[in-house]
């Protein structure tokens, strides 16, 4: 429970640095300037914090309303812990839960940093022009152009790492902006001719390794996408303490979720 709320108000915190906030009773909407569906959600307003079930459906209809008055479609990302059952409240109000997948933590003496083989480098991102090599490299890892992270000069803002292999870029990890000494690893991504060689556990590594390094984090954290990205973070020192749940309104990008 701790730990969970303790993730949930770093995240809250992390995302209204550069986003509009919208607080509604125990739920917050959180509206990106950039119009792509995964950087504006709703998360739980007050992590850790009892909440009335009966005000839930009034909160969620002012969010719904700020979202689409701007055309967005609205997600939502919980810890379980933070806030017990307010995953099936939001669900007997209308939203899918699409996903509960384990929220895997770890912190700085527990962290396993791969050897780098021959010919594989790590740089960390200190640029714009270095910025749009990490992006290009999700975009097409992801299939999904335009995705990445605007380059922040200050690494508690967030940041993240490229691999190289041979001096070409093949794979890159992020950090997202540091709260409480807490920061999520996302955007872990390899372009398709790389995979299966470790790259992808290469860049998470490093990423989390400069995040605690640079940005002053003490506790990182990440959700996987299937059993295999699982596997491989557990081997990097990550451990399941806490559950994500993943929502959304139907009619968007449910599958996404997932």
């Amino acid at each position: 429970m701790e730990i969970g709320a303790r993730i949930a108000r770093a995240q809250v915190d992390g995302l209204s640095r550069s986003r509009r906030q919208i607080v509604a009773g125990a739920l917050s909407g959180m509206l990106h300037d950039r119009d792509d569906w995964y950087l504006s959600g709703m998360v739980a307003a007050e992590p850790g914090e009892p909440f009335d079930p009966d005000e839930i459906a009034g909160s969620l209809a002012i969010i719904r309303q700020a979202f689409g008055a701007e055309g967005r479609w609205l997600s939502a990302e919980l810890v379980e812990e933070a806030n017990p059952g307010l995953a099936e409240v939001l669900e007997s109000n209308g939203m899918t839960i699409v996903s509960r997948l384990p929220l895997l933590v770890v912190e700085p003496a527990d962290l396993v940093v791969p050897e780098l083989p021959a010919g594989v480098t790590v740089k960390v991102v200190e640029s714009e022009d270095e910025q749009k090599v990490a992006d290009s490299v999700s975009s097409e890892a992801y299939e999904m152009p335009g995705a990445g992270f605007a380059f922040k000069p200050d690494p508690v803002d967030g940041g993240a790492v490229l691999v190289y292999a041979d001096d070409v870029p093949v794979a890159t990890a992020a950090w997202t902006a540091v709260a409480d000494a807490v920061t999520e690893i996302a955007g872990v991504g390899t372009l398709h001719a790389h995979r299966r060689r470790g790259y992808g556990a290469i860049a998470t590594a490093y990423a989390t390794r400069t995040a605690f390094e640079l940005a002053g984090a003490t506790l990182a954290w990440l959700t996987p996408g299937d059993d295999g990205a699982d596997r491989v973070y557990r081997r990097l020192g990550y451990t399941p303490k806490a559950t994500a749940v993943h929502l959304g309104d139907p009619g968007g990008h449910l599958a996404d979720l997932r």
